[in-house]
Formats: structure tokens, sequence, C-alpha cells
């Protein structure tokens, strides 16, 4: 008698890296067209949220972020920068936390995921990407020894996060400013009684796998050429109360240290899950 094939939820784990880290992260930015706000923001934590991250393998922490217009009115970017256009789009910010080594799993498991969402009409189409990308982890910047792991960082939210895109030169000089942001800048303003919990800063990659189509297209060149990285700060209050005094001179003290040009900077607030919280303020 011919035994049963093996399950392949028990053979996919038995090998390969299992560390508890933050190793790679998801991390989008979506503006949803006009009119469609609530049903975006339904069907995301109704259906995507879970469905199209949380119960995928290697994925084990998410949060949503949300920027009403008083948030957005204190959005800054450099001159010329095209990331977003208007300033204003990106209503809603996704961030996901990936088990280090297991990206390649989680975005083969993620398009097989696309694939049956769109075979199955559900899709919601009426959004647009404004920054979108699976991204690798360069590393953590604590307040203090009292601040928990970064891998709790999604779980209890902080009462603020501002997202920061900046570009090197060079994809050559990524390198020179992934040091100098982690060995320099964060930890002369992640310190004792600074509003900054933790600062992590992440590698931008270009969209290759694991998107739809749709994201592919608008993300071609998320990653500036390898040249970008992503700066989360994780704030204990809200971002409009330290705002001007800690991201106001973001541009000019960025670029004064001569490694590379901040591009974009926007404060978020944590969505509140399950309700429509903010919908109208969008």
């Amino acid at each position: 008698m011919n035994e049963p094939a093996p399950n392949l939820h028990s053979i996919l784990p038995a090998t390969g890296p299992q560390d508890v880290a933050v190793g790679h992260a998801l991390i989008t930015l979506v503006q949803p067209h006009a009119g469609y706000e609530r049903a975006y923001n339904r069907w995301y934590e109704d259906e995507h949220f879970i469905r199209g991250a949380m119960a995928e393998p290697w994925m084990f922490a998410g949060r949503r972020w949300v920027a009403p217009r008083a948030l957005k009115a204190l959005r800054i970017a450099a001159p010329g920068s095209a990331l977003t256009t208007p300033l204003s789009n990106g209503s809603y910010l996704g961030t996901y936390w990936i088990t280090p080594g297991r990206l390649d799993d989680h975005r083969a498991w993620t398009r097989a995921v696309n694939e049956r969402e769109i075979a199955e009409g559900k899709k919601f189409t009426h959004s647009d990407h404004v920054f979108t990308s699976f991204q690798d982890r360069a590393g953590t910047v604590y307040r203090g020894a009292d601040v928990p792991n970064e891998i709790f960082t999604l779980m209890d939210p902080a009462s603020g996060l501002v997202l920061e895109v900046i570009d090197a030169p060079t994809a050559e000089e990524r390198g020179s400013l992934e040091r100098w942001l982690l060995d320099v800048e964060l930890p002369s303003r992640v310190r004792p009684g600074a509003p900054v919990t933790s600062a992590m800063v992440f590698r931008t990659n270009s969209v290759t796998s694991g998107a739809s189509a749709r994201i592919v297209a608008a993300m071609r060149d998320v990653s500036n050429g390898d040249r970008r990285l992503t700066v989360l700060w994780f704030l204990d209050r809200d971002p409009r109360e330290i705002w001007s005094d800690c991201f106001g001179d973001e541009v000019e003290r960025i670029g004064l240290a001569g490694f590379g040009t901040m591009s974009f900077a926007a404060p978020f607030i944590p969505s509140r899950m399950g309700t429509d919280a903010y919908v109208d303020q969008l």
C-alpha cells in the first residue's frame, strides 16, 4: 500500500533559516481613487491584510498607518523629487516584517496568491501604488536599552511613524550613505529624551517578483537605480507635536552631510483596524 504524499506544510519549514528577527520588509504606500476611499479601506482590512499578507508564510508582523490631511500638509520633499506627484498622494502605509533569508519563499507564495485573486476577481483596482517595495533590513538604532526589540515594533504600534526616503548619488555610494545613517546620523537623533524610540534603515529593492503586473509597472524604478534607502522613524507621540523641531530642516540636514539627498518624508499615525476612522479626512 502506497504511503500518502507528505504534506508540504510539514516539509517547507523543516529546512532553511528560522531566525527570530526582521530580515526584510514590505513597505507599501497606496492612494485609493477619489470616491473609493471607504471601499479600499474595507477591502484592504477585511480581506487583503489577512489573505495577501498576514496569512502568508514568513511574514510575522504587520501594521497599517494613515495620513489624514493634517499630516499630509506636513510632508516635505526635495526640489524636483518625483516620488510623489502630487505630494498628497499616499494616504495609507503598510509595513510588514519578514523572517531573514525567507524573502524569496515569501514572494513565491505572494505571487501565487496574487494570481489566484486576479483569477477570482478579488483584486481591488481603484487605487494607485505610490511607493511599494520588498526591502532588506540594514540596521536599527534604539533610543535606549528599555526600547523593545524591532520584532515587536509593529505589534504595539508607535504613536506616530515617519517614512523617509533618501537617495545616494550612485548605487556604489549607497553603502556609504547606509553607514553614515547607522553610525552617525541616527545615533545623534535617536537618543534619551528624543521623541524617536527607534529608527530602522532598509535597502529599497526593485520590484521583480511577488507583486502583480500592475504594481511592477507602477514601481519600475522604485529603487532609483539601487541608490535608495528607506528609514522608518518610530515616535512616542503624535508627529504634529514634534515635526517642525525634528524634521523641519530634513532636506538641508541630509544634503549638508554630503552622503545623499532626502527625497521624501511623511508622517503617519496608526490606523484603527476594523473601522473607517480617518476615511473622511483623507
